[in-house]
């Protein structure tokens, strides 16, 4: 078999276009013609300026030329689109916040040729500078001051503002070019973040830069006379040949960069451009979502995609087929199956941990985007759960998961609750079939229980959705996965008196704190349980008498534990007069462990203070009836316990008073407990430090022992 010899050298210059030399760059400032006849000079009259000089006119006195960038656009009805800035400066403050860099960070030859190999920080002229950014000679990693690469950016976005207003805009674009390369580098996945912020600043400006010159171009003729002002809705045919020739050669430079990501940002930046050669430009967005497509490295083809959402916001567009291709790709990027090594071990390395946290802000943006104002516009919604394959009937998730976790997460927690409560069944599906390393599947379990608790649902489908999560959550051996699946579905049991559930999640409760060991973080999330039950229920009868409650109240210790018995003491105290035995035993159980807890010594501490009070009443309210002899005691119990809370000292007084006056009433049977209730306050008033409280509980004390002289005999 013969190949057909072939002549490339004559194909080539068959197919070839014919071309020309040009007398300047397109994109560079437009020289004045020698040919032009030179712009009519104006009569100035003898009260103006000799020196006035028109900016929408020919040349300076003198020869210089001013740039049309530089004329009054006070008037143009077109202003600059802006994506919402508020959310977007929010967002990228707290991007910065999350992932904070160490000093010293070690980045690739090629971010090292922009920013390491200038080592003091003066102002180059910008073909040192243009030269020094193409010099990529060494291979391997580098390692500067976090500092100095911030610094280094900023002045870079200052050379590209400079070459720009001086009408050097092939340096200002190679400048540009060159920043774009920085975000091919996550050779430091900690540093990406802050890198992605300052970079998108910089084509944020050359983005606006370009719009306005562009639109000075449709408004205003070479020779500064105005043509037309554009209005703020501008179409495609209000733009003059003149503006679309220069947007189109702004295109066809930003398209001839050779690496696919500098190429993708740079079209980005200028994406609202397209409305001076486009009536719609937003579908150019399907386009850039299949470029995006072709970056290989997960981490930056993520933010890539967050720039992009961010640019198309200032389209304005209410299509959102472009943010739900972006979040189909992102959880396809996830699925990718699991190394031999990782499947075999089954651990996951730290690197890919970092790599999902890193790329979570940008999910959740994105579903943030998606579902803006969803609960408004309805079509909206079912038009994104086609899109995101969630219609009914559109995906067999028992075949395959149709998300993975992370994904996942973002979308429980964006989409309205009516629609989630509606389709409640379909998402515990999905959660249960998504078992992956982005996220853990009890956090899932969790979100959902909190999200359906904030709309109404009917109670067969509750049924069905606490049946499910009970049976997958059985099977969890870890006790804080359990723990926090039941602290969320805990409020839909009680809003909905399932009784039945509740005493199924307190034994199970019971069993599990009983066999493991519950650390500080188990601990917390038994008191959000335990607070809720206590918040709900509110009768205190009712709460001790619900199976396996005090069973879990003793294995919590520490502040979680006090936290409950306050709310336990606290509810105690508004109620009537405490004259059960039990309730009355348990709750100075619990007052002389959360008095041992803490120093009740500093007055200032408001803690102690509340819980000196909340003692103090709890004393005040106990009444066993005709058992004086047991209430004495019990107040001696007390005085015993609580010995630091001077408070109390007085409470413990008036009460021991009040029990003589009522042995009184019974003549001479009770004569022994008056003299021992006397006795009582005569040995605590000397403890008690306010010399003027001495004195007035002396006085009560007094008065009692006047009232049964009669007939007591000391």
């Amino acid at each position: 078999m013969e190949f057909r010899p072939r002549n490339y050298i004559a194909e080539e210059e068959t197919h070839s276009l014919t071309r020309s030399a040009a007398d300047h760059h397109p994109l560079s400032a437009v020289p004045p013609s020698s040919s032009a006849p030179p712009p009519p000079e104006n009569k100035l009259s003898n009260s103006e300026d000799a020196n006035f000089f028109d900016p929408l006119r020919g040349e300076r006195r003198g020869g210089d030329s001013i740039s049309i960038d530089e004329a009054p656009d006070r008037r143009s009805a077109a202003p600059y689109p802006q994506a919402p800035s508020k959310e977007w400066s929010s967002f990228k403050r707290l991007l910065m916040q999350k992932f904070p860099v160490s000093k010293m960070i070690a980045v690739s030859s090629v971010s090292s040729s922009a920013v390491c190999e200038c080592a003091a920080f003066e102002k180059p002229d910008r073909t040192m500078l243009v030269d020094e950014l193409d010099d990529v000679e060494n291979e391997g990693l580098k390692v500067i001051t976090q500092q100095e690469y911030v610094s280094r950016l900023y002045d870079l976005k200052d050379e590209i503002n400079r070459a720009w207003n001086s009408d050097d805009r092939v340096t200002a674009l190679k400048l540009s070019i060159k920043v774009a390369k920085l975000l091919v580098d996550t050779s430091v996945l900690q540093f990406y973040p802050t890198l992605f912020v300052l970079a998108t600043d910089v084509m944020d400006m050359l983005g606006e830069l370009v719009w306005k010159r562009i639109r000075h171009k449709a408004e205003y003729a070479e020779d500064g006379s105005m043509l037309d002002i554009l209005p703020e809705n501008f179409k495609a045919n209000n733009v003059c040949f003149d503006a679309k020739e220069t947007c189109n050669n702004w295109f066809c430079k930003v398209g001839a960069v050779r690496e696919l990501l500098p190429r993708i940002y740079l079209e980005l930046a200028i994406l609202p451009c397209w409305r001076f050669l486009l009536d719609r430009p937003e579908d150019n967005l399907q386009r850039l979502v299949m470029m995006i497509r072709g970056l290989a490295d997960p981490l930056a083809s993520a933010y890539c995609r967050l720039y992009m959402v961010h640019c198309a916001q200032k389209l304005h567009t209410s299509d959102k087929g472009h943010l739900i291709a972006c979040i189909n790709d992102l959880n396809i990027l996830f699925m990718r199956p699991a190394s031999a090594k990782e499947t075999r071990h089954g651990y996951l390395t730290d690197k890919k941990k970092l790599l999902v946290t890193l790329i979570d802000p940008a999910i959740e943006y994105i579903m943030k985007c998606i579902f803006d104002n969803a609960s408004k516009v309805r079509v909206h919604i079912d038009d994104a759960l086609v899109g995101l394959r969630l219609a009914r009937n559109q995906v067999d998730i028992v075949e395959r998961p149709a998300f993975v976790s992370i994904v996942l997460h973002h979308l429980l927690k964006e989409l309205p609750a009516e629609i989630l409560n509606s389709h409640a069944q379909d998402f515990l599906h999905l959660i249960q079939f998504s078992k992956d390393y982005t996220f853990d599947q009890c956090l899932n379990y969790r979100l959902l229980g909190f999200r359906l608790g904030e709309h109404r649902s009917q109670i067969e489908v509750l049924n069905l959705v606490l049946e499910e999560v009970m049976q997958a959550i059985s099977q969890y051996e870890r006790l804080d996965e359990f723990l926090n699946v039941v602290d969320a579905y805990i409020d839909i049991v009680l809003q909905n008196q399932m009784d039945g559930y509740l005493s199924s999640i307190l034994k199970a409760l019971a069993m599990r704190t009983s066999s493991k060991e519950v650390t500080e973080d188990d601990s917390r999330i038994l008191q959000s349980i335990m607070i809720k039950l206590l918040s709900r229920l509110k009768d205190l009868d009712e709460i001790f008498a619900l199976s396996h409650f005090l069973d879990i109240l003793d294995v919590m210790y520490g502040r979680s534990r006090n936290a409950v018995n306050l709310h336990i003491l606290d509810m105690a105290t508004r109620k009537g007069r405490l004259r059960d035995p039990a309730a009355i035993q348990l709750l100075f159980e619990i007052s002389q462990s959360l008095h041992d807890g803490i120093d009740l010594s500093h007055e200032k501490d408001d803690y102690a203070r509340q819980l000196a009070r909340l003692i103090s009443r709890f004393v005040q309210m106990v009444d066993y009836g005709t058992e004086l002899e047991q209430h004495l005691m019990f107040l001696v119990e007390c005085r015993g316990a609580f010995g630091g809370i001077n408070e109390l000292k007085e409470t413990l007084v008036h009460s021991s008073n009040s029990l003589a006056t009522e042995a009184l009433k019974d003549d001479k049977k009770q004569s022994t407990l008056v003299k021992s209730c006397i006795a009582f306050s005569e040995v605590t008033i000397p403890s008690i430090p306010t010399q003027v409280r001495q004195l007035n509980l002396y006085l009560e004390t007094t008065e009692v022992v006047f009232s049964s002289s009669n007939w007591l005999h000391y």
